[in-house]
């Protein structure tokens, strides 16, 4: 039975990765070489926002089952099973830089002692578990030891926000490897998780890596879809909420990601579909779908811009209020998110801002720093309303979906409100005396009622 396991990482994927199994009775070292970091999550200072995860994280710091360190070397000799979850940020042609990757798995074979089961949950191009298993061949090579080990790929399937319910009750479990030692070993990490064996879907490496971009790839193409559907509704005056209503009943489809928006965003989604473009120039494979879901998404963003001016006309300083900067609700992180490319676009024609996220101020503060002169954070969504000619919705927290209508009324100089997420019908708010501008709801769309003599 496996005991100890070592996460390094701690990242969004590693910490929650650690913190999860450390709270499912596991002896977990979260391994990092950033030693700001690591002495904060010693004192139980998480730095990402996650619903739930600092509790996990100060509970098990204080049963003794969670250790954060930089010491790789102490960790390895204590834990069989290493799970690399470091970073694989976008190079400028769009594909993954494996720098961090490479380090940490060369560091492994500078100091591993015995057999270990490396196992690699940041998401990599098709190929990098063979990489990792010749960085650490030729490590041991230098040293002049030979070790056996196992490489597996295990990519993860968190979702900003609901990491902690994803992780404990995944959909599937991808496990690629060339061995079955390795299978029957990450099985009894996952023991925890209670898991049917029909959610294990083990297969080779190079498949398991390939399902990772795959499933992320498909998600942003069904998003993008869905907003150019919306784009198409709002010229012909139909409804695009009864659209995917309509759409999602299919059973082939379903009605997950067919919300129209503002465009994806995050730290998945962009850099993911990217780098499998990217994998498909290098193979003479072009994933043209793919190539075609970045750049429309990209211009859905600014078309989300340009939809906010041609109805107010002039921008010349006036005040915007703005609800919402991070890419999605449950989360502070405004990696390409919408907000960044909505307010460049706006503030480009003179615009001003009111703004409120109830937990992105300190990264919009970093992000957004170019515009600090035009704008005004805010305690709550209503202070962002005072006095400003129109109200627009970017993210949609759970406290914007039941704004009091008559009190956004009163403090706007004007009753307008941009509805980006679709919270609000379109009809109701005409009837509250608000010009009400959603996406993809028609420019005259009207419920389908028949009155019958």
């Amino acid at each position: 039975m496996i005991n100890k396991i070592a996460v390094i990482g701690t990242g969004y994927v590693g910490l929650v990765t650690g913190a999860v199994l450390a709270d499912l009775g596991l002896d977990v070292t979260c391994v990092d070489n950033n030693s700001e970091k690591i002495s904060g999550l010693k004192e139980g200072i998480v730095p990402i926002y996650e619903p739930g995860l600092e509790l996990i994280v100060e509970r098990n710091i204080c049963a003794k089952r969670l250790v954060f360190t930089t010491d790789l070397k102490n960790a390895l000799s204590e834990c069989d099973v290493i799970m690399i979850a470091v970073g694989t940020p976008p190079t400028v042609d769009g594909s993954a830089d494996l720098q961090f990757i490479e380090a940490a798995v060369r560091e492994i074979g500078r100091h591993m002692d015995g057999y270990k089961v490396i196992v690699n949950k940041s998401t990599v191009p098709i190929g990098t578990a063979q990489k990792i298993k010749g960085w650490i061949l030729e490590e041991l090579s230098h040293r002049g030891v030979s070790y056996d080990f196992d490489i597996l790929a295990n990519p993860e399937f968190l979702r900003e926000g609901s990491a902690i319910d994803d992780f404990l009750h995944p959909d599937r479990v991808i496990i690629g490897s060339q061995t079955t030692r390795a299978v029957d070993i990450i099985k009894q990490v996952y023991r925890v998780l209670f898991l049917d064996e029909s959610q294990y879907v083990v297969t080779d490496m190079e498949t398991a890596e390939m399902i990772k971009y795959a499933s992320n790839a498909f998600l942003a193409m069904k998003v993008t879809f869905m907003n150019e559907i919306a784009h198409l509704c709002e010229k012909v005056g139909a409804n695009v909420q009864d659209v995917a209503n309509g759409m999602g009943k299919d059973g082939r489809i379903g009605p997950e990601f067919l919300h129209p928006g503002p465009g994806y965003g995050g730290s998945c989604f962009p850099k993911d579909t990217r780098a499998i473009a990217e994998v498909g120039k290098q193979m003479e494979a072009p994933l043209t779908l793919i190539e075609q879901t970045i750049k429309a998404n990209e211009n859905q963003k600014i078309l989300m811009a340009r939809k906010i001016s041609d109805e107010m006309g002039d921008l010349q300083d006036k005040q915007l209020a703005v609800l919402g900067l991070s890419f999605k609700p449950n989360t502070d992180d405004m990696r390409e998110a919408p907000s960044i490319t909505i307010l460049n676009e706006l503030a480009k024609k003179g615009a001003k801002f009111k703004i409120y996220d109830p937990i992105a101020y300190k990264e919009a503060k970093w992000r957004l720093e170019h515009l600090n002169d035009r704008i005004v954070y805010c305690n709550d969504e209503y202070e962002t309303m005072k006095d400003s000619d129109a109200l627009i919705i970017i993210t949609e927290w759970k406290q914007f979906r039941n704004l009091n209508i008559e009190k956004v009324k009163s403090l706007l100089k004007k009753p307008l409100f941009f509805d980006l997420r679709n919270l609000y019908q379109k009809r109701y708010m005409e009837d509250k005396g608000l010009k009400y501008v959603g996406v993809g709801q028609g420019t005259e769309y009207q419920p389908f009622l028949v009155e019958t003599s």
